[in-house]
């Protein structure tokens, strides 16, 4: 049976599902009524996690994406149909490096946070531009991202990326 989840409406359709479904198990869990994070220093610390998270993966940082991401990752990365787990994600931070990746900018144009208890999503509009064989390549999305707070810090358990079209 086809779906057409690869489609325009399709994948408008599949991001829509996700965010329903992500909501409902927090719903389900008992998670705490969500809060915009309105307080400056927790969202200052969600940001700079964030941020933490796509630097190491840009500078192939395994050490700091081992400690920034959970064993039990899942990744939906922007224009790819697979899934990454915390392998797959760490062996294509090296693929980029080893190609002579490098990222060139990074720009959050607009980040929403909630928060319910120790689980944050942040929503994100972004533009990056990468530099690979001497060629750069722009490209701007939105972003879903989990984090879970582990003491005081904050950990990102997955992140769906996609063009926003």
């Amino acid at each position: 049976m086809h779906l057409g989840w690869r489609t325009e409406t399709g994948m408008k359709r599949l991001s829509i599902l996700i965010e329903i479904l992500l909501m409902s198990a927090l719903v389900a869990f008992g998670a705490e009524k969500p809060s915009s994070a309105s307080d400056p220093a927790l969202r200052a610390k969600l940001l700079a996690a964030r941020e933490a998270v796509w630097m190491a993966w840009f500078h192939n940082d395994q050490d700091a994406l081992k400690r920034l991401l959970p064993v039990d990752l899942i990744a939906i990365n922007y224009g790819e149909q697979e899934w990454q787990n915390l392998q797959q994600t760490l062996q294509a931070a090296q693929q980029f490096a080893a190609r002579g990746g490098k990222l060139v900018s990074l720009k959050f144009e607009r980040t929403e946070i909630q928060v319910y208890g120790d689980v944050a999503v942040l929503y994100s509009l972004f533009t990056l531009e990468t530099e690979e064989g001497g060629k750069r390549k722009r490209n701007a999305g939105r972003a879903i991202e989990i984090f879970r707070g582990n003491g005081d810090t904050w950990v990102n358990t997955g992140w769906h990326l996609d063009s926003g079209t």
